[in-house]
């Protein structure tokens, strides 16, 4: 009995050993990692757990908080689960009203959008535009009706008409990255600019498409070197600005822009659609949809209405998915707007992210602590935790659709992880189970730090390594 016990107390006591020297080596990385010349005037937060039995290895500066970046996903994707569930189906409805006489409707039609991102977008088989369209009016083509004499409408007023969130940057919402989530999302509400540079460093840069006004400053810089361009939204007129570089010698290079027209993309290829099934309208009457052409209560008070049409989106778990591997901003800020539409009826970023901080604040979790402004991390304004981080991502782990979750999470240096990055901010939080089987949850981020991203990167896998 004595020869057990103390058996017992040696694995216990080499347990404890091992445990105190990860913590140590983790301590001299980290502390190496903080003297490093680049944190000179920054800020950095690394917090560790043993993933079995949630006891800290490493904590330094875990309240803290800090700009999180897109590793913020992690905390919109993982309330997605818990509010909407993995099956979640965003509708896009294409209703009618009024009478219909023979092959004519005889009053208007109207999409009653509910904020899904993916609706034209090229990512799924079932999202892209013809599927949509072919879909929608599919439901006209079942009524047989060739002749439409009303308006085409939409349900604008059930989000914000700013769909962009508070505290995003000028240099950012004019790109692809930066496009806001609205009420009818359609092609990801971006454009591809293509483009064709010089053969010399510092020639101007030509705009083969799309054909509208640029104010074009873009310059050819060094091969090799990127996309270095820009696109600003204009302040005094239509022109969108584009300025920075692209490399020489690219024939078709391409830029993807946010498209703040995107309903009116929507129905002016809706409208295409009908005209080639056959299917008249008034041009006037289908005009250009603005919030100012909107469809105010659904269904409309006092006026019988058909649904004809409704397109379902991926699963919420699809959606997921790409939203963390491609940490695609456009689905993060529609994620939140659904939480407020699902519980309020009215889809806005603010309501969406109390809902979610209050939602972890009932798990336990100081809502302090979750200081967001959006869905995405792309605002410089938020500042997250990597105690919260981490106690989020320990929650995943004890829950039915943890497989979904962990599977949407990229890998980087040999780890199932999310990244972010803003201007001078990069993190890493997630998952790793190690040689010896023992595995861990963290979050690691850093704030203000100067020189070269990539060798920021490096020295943080560093210190992380040491969890292998």
């Amino acid at each position: 009995m004595k020869k057990t016990v103390s058996f017992i107390g040696a694995v216990l006591l080499c347990l404890s050993s091992f445990s105190q020297t990860l913590t140590l080596k983790i301590q001299r990385a980290f502390g190496e990692f903080e003297a490093d010349e680049q944190m000179k005037n920054g800020l950095s937060s690394l917090y560790v757990i043993d993933a079995a039995s949630g006891k800290v290895v490493f904590e330094k500066n875990a309240r803290l908080g800090l700009a999180p970046a897109s590793t913020q996903k992690i905390i919109t994707s993982t309330t997605a689960f818990e509010l909407l569930g993995t099956g979640y189906r965003y509708k896009t409805e294409l209703w009618v009203s009024g009478e219909q006489k023979g092959d004519t409707l005889w009053s208007n039609f109207f999409v009653k959008g509910s904020g899904d991102p993916t609706l034209g977008s090229w990512r799924y088989t079932e999202t892209r535009p013809e599927e949509v369209i072919a879909n929608l009016i599919g439901g006209l083509n079942k009524r047989k009706i060739k002749h439409i004499t009303g308006t085409f409408l939409y349900n604008a007023d059930e989000f914000p008409a700013q769909v962009i969130p508070g505290g995003w940057i000028w240099e950012d919402i004019g790109n692809y990255y930066g496009a806001g989530a609205d009420v009818l999302n359609w092609r990801e509400n971006q454009y591809d600019i293509v483009l064709r540079s010089g053969s010399d460093i510092g020639d101007s840069v030509e705009i083969i498409s799309p054909a509208r006004n640029f104010v074009n400053q873009l310059k050819s810089a060094a091969k090799g070197t990127g996309d270095n361009a820009y696109v600003y939204f204009p302040l005094d007129g239509y022109s969108p600005v584009i300025t920075g570089t692209i490399p020489v010698n690219e024939n078709a290079f391409k830029i993807s822009a946010s498209n703040p027209q995107h309903t009116q993309t929507f129905a002016m290829e809706l409208a295409a659609g009908l005209k080639k099934s056959g299917i008249g309208f008034s041009e006037a009457g289908f005009g250009h949809p603005s919030r100012e052409t909107v469809l105010g209560f659904f269904p409309l008070n006092n006026v019988k209405t058909t649904l004809v049409a409704q397109h379902l989106s991926p699963s919420l778990d699809s959606i997921v998915y790409w939203f963390n591997r491609k940490s695609i901003n456009l689905y993060g800020e529609a994620l939140v707007k659904t939480f407020a539409y699902e519980k309020q009826r009215f889809g806005s970023t603010d309501s969406g992210v109390a809902i979610l901080r209050r939602f972890w604040g009932e798990k336990g979790i100081d809502e302090s602590e979750l200081n967001m402004y959006d869905g995405s991390g792309l605002s410089p304004l938020n500042r997250v935790t990597t105690h919260a981080q981490v106690e989020i991502l320990k929650y995943a782990r004890s829950r039915p659709w943890f497989n979904a979750f962990y599977e949407s999470l990229p890998e980087y240096n040999n780890m199932k992880m999310k990244s972010g990055t803003i201007s001078d901010v990069k993190g890493f939080c997630g998952y790793h189970k190690a040689k010896d089987g023992k595995e861990y949850i963290y979050s690691f981020l850093v704030n203000n730090y100067s020189g070269r991203a990539s060798a920021i990167v490096a020295k943080m896998y560093k210190v992380l390594d040491h969890l292998k």
